[in-house]
């Protein structure tokens, strides 16, 4: 019997760790955001109180208390108030948003400009001043690749956004017959073409930072894993597909506009983004880097 008891204590202390595979990482400072990793246990009901500290009665020892008798007041004899003539109050200061709807930037006449060149986000009036318009155009474009905050201001990053992704020459990717991955390391955007047809528009991403840099070059998908994880960094890459050293193309979670930081060579990607380019790839699907990044 003693020798059961000591078996079964030794099973209940076992513990199984699973350690993925992975390669590139998710960007430094990241505070461990990958794909996702589960909440603590109990975090929830922890938010709403569910686990909070128990009171008196909880702990088994209540404490009741003897019923106490309020006297009746005696009622008291008021004379009626005489009508009084009184002033209208003053109307409240307006919180009424502009009739544009939002602020003006300082780059609303180039930010209108780009969008008109780029399409599909709205009417735009070129002409430098902010219009309801405009307003509902640019929060748009700011919603679609992930600008923050989003109040259709024309601010420096809605400007560098839109400029890289209207400057982008799709035809200068060499792309074959079938599917190919496409990234402008130096405009940091990426699209996809299949059979000389841009079949992914351009949109944003973020490569490699000063000391990993993303090379340029012609590579090939040659695995792929809808959560991949890295060893190195331990994070979780959703939507991996990876191509050269380590380095693929995968979700981040962390804000893409930060420019200060980058990955470690891997292709960052806005969530839309990643699920779009993951059914659009394959294992065999062509991939070509153009360009070099800024500083790296």
């Amino acid at each position: 019997m003693k020798h059961v008891r000591i078996t079964s204590r030794l099973v209940a202390l076992m513990v199984v760790a699973l350690v993925g595979a992975g390669a590139c990482a998710f960007d430094p400072q990241a505070g461990g955001g990958g794909g996702g990793g589960a909440a603590p246990e109990g975090a929830a009901e922890q938010s709403t109180g569910a686990s909070g500290t128990p009171g008196p009665d909880q702990r088994g020892r209540p404490a009741p208390t003897a019923p106490t008798r309020t006297p009746t007041p005696k009622p008291t004899r008021s004379a009626t108030p005489k009508p009084t003539r009184s002033t209208p109050p003053a109307p409240a200061p307006s919180t009424a948003a502009p009739a544009a709807g939002c602020p003006q930037g300082e780059h609303q006449r180039a930010v209108e400009t780009y969008l008109a060149r780029l399409g599909g986000f709205g009417p735009v009036t070129v002409d430098g001043r902010q219009s309801a318009a405009d307003c509902a155009a640019i929060k748009k474009f700011q919603r679609r690749y992930g600008i923050r905050p989003v109040q259709g201001r024309a601010g420096p990053t809605t400007y560098d956004v839109a400029q890289r992704l209207a400057t982008t020459d799709p035809a200068r990717c060499k792309a074959g017959t079938g599917t190919t991955f496409c990234v402008d390391l130096t405009r940091q955007t990426v699209w996809a073409v299949r059979g000389g047809k841009v079949i992914m528009a351009p949109t944003v991403t973020r490569t490699g930072m000063s000391g990993y840099r993303t090379p340029a070059g012609t590579y090939t998908v040659n695995y792929r894993n809808p959560k991949e994880w890295s060893d190195p960094y331990e994070v979780w890459l959703p939507y991996w597909q990876h191509f050269t050293q380590g380095m693929g193309f995968h979700e981040t979670t962390t804000y893409l506009h930060e420019k200060s930081i980058g990955s470690h060579g891997c292709v960052n990607l806005l969530h839309t983004d990643a699920v779009r380019m993951w059914e659009l790839g394959k294992v065999g699907t062509r991939v070509v880097l153009i360009g070099r990044r800024p500083g790296t």
